[in-house]
């Protein structure tokens, strides 16, 4: 059973996704693709119409994304509302889950589930917040994906992971230089679960998700 990285920035890793963003894919290379906050533009529309058909044509793109909200590095509120909207329906039309990025910005995510009649599946990468916000997605189409903050006893993504349903759960390696089966390690020791148990359970959430699926 393989150690899946659900968000990675390195490309060419086996049995991972690779935020591609705008990039040109690689063939066979599974990828996530969207415009994040930090790039976006007044004419991103037109950017994003690029990346709904490569994402509709090519079954490589697992999910869209990074796509969502950051108050300390975006562009205007609105601005950054349009664009994560329209990625949210891209994402729900082509049955894939949206990768989230989302800083100090809970508030326009849970005004976002909220408001949504058909939302997609949203995987919150990286998280770090508080058990208390992540009890009130429950309701919501929201999974968490945890990476290098679970190596650190007591930070909130490992008191999160330890509570966490385990159908939400998901493990990546982001931007860091980390090997995603230390991730799986620190995971099966907080969760006291064997890693290849670990491996097929987010195997299997993944694939309960997305119309693309993962072995």
């Amino acid at each position: 059973m393989h150690c899946w990285d659900f968000h990675t920035h390195r490309q060419g890793q086996l049995h991972s996704i690779f935020q591609a963003g705008k990039a040109i894919l690689a063939k066979g290379i599974s990828v996530s693709m969207g415009i994040h906050p930090w790039d976006l533009a007044s004419n991103w529309e037109t950017g994003f119409e690029k990346i709904k058909r490569k994402a509709a044509q090519n079954p490589c793109v697992l999910a869209i994304g990074e796509a969502g909200f950051d108050r300390l590095k975006g562009p205007e509120i609105q601005l950054q509302k349009d664009a994560f909207y329209a990625q949210t329906r891209a994402a729900a039309e082509l049955g894939i889950p949206l990768i989230l990025h989302c800083v100090k910005s809970y508030d326009l995510l849970l005004e976002y589930l909220k408001s949504a009649k058909n939302p997609p599946c949203i995987i919150w990468h990286g998280w770090n917040q508080k058990p208390e916000l992540a009890r009130q997605l429950l309701p919501f189409p929201v999974f968490f994906s945890f990476g290098k903050h679970i190596l650190h006893p007591g930070s909130n993504a490992a008191e999160w992971l330890a509570a966490c349903p385990l159908d939400r759960v998901f493990f990546e390696t982001d931007d860091s230089e980390l090997k995603i089966e230390s991730i799986y390690q620190a995971a099966s020791l907080i969760l006291q679960l064997p890693k290849a148990r670990l491996a097929e359970q987010v195997i299997a959430n993944w694939n309960a998700i997305s119309k693309r699926k993962i072995s």
